[in-house]
């Protein structure tokens, strides 16, 4: 399969929602392997398809230990999330070197289309939930550093920028 190049964060595209996937197609299942190929090669526990430039509301999340347990979601939406809060270190390939703790409900249900094109509702906790709701706000047009403050957001903006240009 291959690995695919991240947005830079100034790219509009990671700022619009995605469009709903209507089936699952062969083209959609090709898609799924190289965001797989993509996530395990930054490394990282999720990936949305707007982050490289696909925008489908297509995202794939593994949190395992071991890997190789990808979940393949397409049209993810929250049915169902925690009060309970859990703080997380977030980063993203589309804004490098730079990362914020973001708190998000520890626990969320989840429905999506899975790879057989069926639709599933799966709870999700830990890191799993983490990565699967910064998934759909990539899905959304949003980012992590869109749950911070303004300010701190242009800071990290600007710090990534910065660091890029290294």
């Amino acid at each position: 399969m291959t690995v695919r190049p991240f947005l830079p964060y100034a790219d509009r595209r990671l700022h619009i929602p995605a469009q709903p996937v209507p089936a699952i197609t062969e083209t959609v299942r090709m898609i799924w392997d190289d965001m797989i190929d993509t996530m395990e090669a930054m490394p990282g526990v999720g990936l949305a398809a707007p982050q490289i430039g696909i925008m489908q509301r297509l995202a794939v999340v593994d949190a395992s230990e071991k890997r190789g347990q990808a979940v393949r979601m397409a049209n993810p939406e929250i049915l169902h999330a925690s009060v309970q809060l859990r703080p997380h270190e977030e980063a993203s390939p589309n804004l490098p070197g730079v990362s914020a703790r973001i708190e998000r409900p520890r626990a969320v249900t989840v429905r999506f289309l899975n790879a057989q094109g069926e639709i599933e509702e799966r709870d999700f906790v830990s890191l799993w939930a983490t990565s699967v709701q910064h998934q759909i706000d990539h899905l959304d047009g949003r980012l992590y550093v869109d749950h911070l403050s303004p300010l701190r957001r242009k800071m990290l903006v600007a710090k990534s920028a910065k660091l890029s240009r290294r």
